[in-house]
């Protein structure tokens, strides 16, 4: 049977794909885990179509299997909660007293510069974009300005990035979000601002409120900023966070949300300034510091440090939200206050925005994989979320805000009484040893690789810890029940 996430990964997600739309919106939808809307096309397709879809695709190694695609999709979706034909449910939401058609809105970035395309997103589906950090400075950006981070030829996991704020004069970037707000008065339109002092926070943020912005971001997180004092130097000082959104708070009207570094040991210091200064909401995570090693990605032979972002940083951006969703005075305010989070970091599914609005978040907001994988995403993150909704029965998207809260303890509260045997699924398994060379050179020496080239548990040496279950390349290594740990 045809590996799915597998050969989609291979797929190149073509611009206008010779394969034809029906067929590359399916695979598109697989490989943006929308399990749901990749069965609805693939049961309208002939086997003809399919056949002609695979002779049409143009991969520069061999054509994507379309046919043993929809052969394998058929058997994985057995067991999928079938959707009904009752309409979807609706994806609004109150964020910071907004009410948003969706949750997911551009971040602040290299996907929101101009008019023109954050028209094109709107028009795409997106409920609101985080305009382009506009200042007062004059940025001048570098060359290369961006690499990436790759694992065995898949695409990028990681992102590294040196592009600051909007190089457009400041005035062209307020008449472009007022141009906005006019022709998409039900999007929502907020400006990122970055001052270098206190007047220039109060001016840029009275004018975002005079361009009819719904809402003000404070860029306290930039990591590159070629100044010192700005960007991430504000984020990691507490006194500065509760300063300049005080002022910013006591200047306008519109929701003041900052949006947090994550370059801290730990968010909570300056989210409680935030709240103290009267912050509306909280926008995190911006990019991590980091520094990548590639020669191609050199400026004038010079390296230096910068901003990563992408999928290897959302268990990072995850464990900052709960410190700050799952903190008692936060969390007051949360639910008392309307100060509500908008969670970044490594988004690209409809499953990874569902785990930020089970910690707690509103709203979240993409960046990254826009830059991969264009606008269209977000046809796959609302029609994802709207199935898993339906199949849960859930008609509301605010009653998954914070649902996994009560799930998160600090590791002395978890139960170290019992264990979780691996279970090897024998017709899938084809014998490759992944397993057993794991468990041997990087576990507890659990695993017996016979002549048959069959891999057996060797159930009092095995701990549990499921290394085996994670290299499996063909997902025949599953979970048994949950059971009290053996005497030794």
């Amino acid at each position: 049977m045809l590996h799915i996430q597998e050969e989609t990964a291979r797929c190149l997600l073509c611009h206008d794909a010779p394969c034809g739309d029906s067929v590359a919106r399916a695979i598109r939808a697989l490989r943006f885990d929308n399990l749901w809307t990749a069965v609805e096309i693939f049961n309208q397709l002939t086997e003809e179509e399919l056949s002609h879809s695979q002779q049409a695709c143009i991969h520069y190694d061999k054509p994507i299997r379309i046919s043993e695609l929809k052969t394998s999709l058929c058997s994985a979706s057995e067991s999928l909660s079938a959707s009904g034909k009752d309409p979807l449910p609706s994806l609004e939401i109150n964020f910071c007293n907004m009410v948003c058609e969706n949750p997911f809105f551009l971040a602040s970035s290299a996907i929101c510069t101009n008019y023109d395309m954050v028209a094109r997103a709107f028009d795409a589906g997106w409920a609101g974009v985080y305009y382009k950090t506009i200042c007062k400075q004059d940025i001048r950006e570098v060359s290369p300005r961006f690499d990436a981070v790759r694992k065995e030829g898949t695409p990028f996991i990681g992102f590294r990035n040196m592009e600051q704020l909007s190089e457009n004069p400041y005035q062209m970037d307020f008449d472009i979000l007022r141009r906005l707000k006019v022709n998409y008065p039900t999007k929502r339109v907020i400006a990122s601002i970055m001052g270098q002092t206190e007047e220039e926070w109060i001016e840029l943020a009275q004018m975002a409120e005079a361009a009819g912005c719904d809402a003000v971001e404070l860029n306290f997180s930039c990591p590159q900023m070629r100044l010192t004092g700005l960007g991430s130097d504000i984020g990691q000082n507490p006194e500065l966070v509760l300063f300049y959104t005080s002022y910013v708070k006591n200047s306008v009207s519109i929701p003041v949300i900052p949006k947090m570094t994550p370059n801290v040991m730990s968010m909570t210091a300056p989210a409680l300034s935030c709240f103290y200064g009267g912050a509306s909401g909280i926008s995190a995570i911006n990019t991590i510091k980091s520094i990548t090693m590639s020669h191609e990605a050199e400026v004038s032979n010079k390296k230096t440090i910068s901003g990563y972002s992408g999928k290897a940083v959302k268990p990072i951006a995850l464990r900052m939200i709960y410190e700050m969703t799952g903190h008692p005075l936060l969390q007051k305010a949360g639910v008392e206050k309307h100060m509500d989070i908008s969670g970044i970091g490594g988004i690209e599914t409809w499953r990874d925005a569902l785990e930020f609005i089970q910690l707690g978040c509103r709203n979240v907001q993409v960046c990254t994989a826009v830059m991969q994988y264009g606008y269209r995403i977000i046809d796959d993150l609302i029609l994802g979320l709207q199935h898993y909704m339906q199949s849960r029965g859930i008609t509301e998207l605010k009653k998954l805000v914070g649902e996994e809260l009560k799930n998160i303890v600090l590791p002395s509260g978890l139960d170290r009484d019992t264990m979780v045997f691996p279970k090897i699924n024998r017709e899938k398994c084809i014998g490759c040893g992944r397993c057993y060379v794991s468990c041997m050179d990087g576990g507890h020496q659990a695993i017996q690789f016979s002549d048959d080239r069959k891999p057996y548990i060797i159930g009092q040496k095995c701990v549990g810890c499921h290394l085996c279950r994670l290299v499996c390349p063909t997902g025949a290594i599953g979970t048994a029940k949950r059971m009290p740990k053996p005497k030794k």
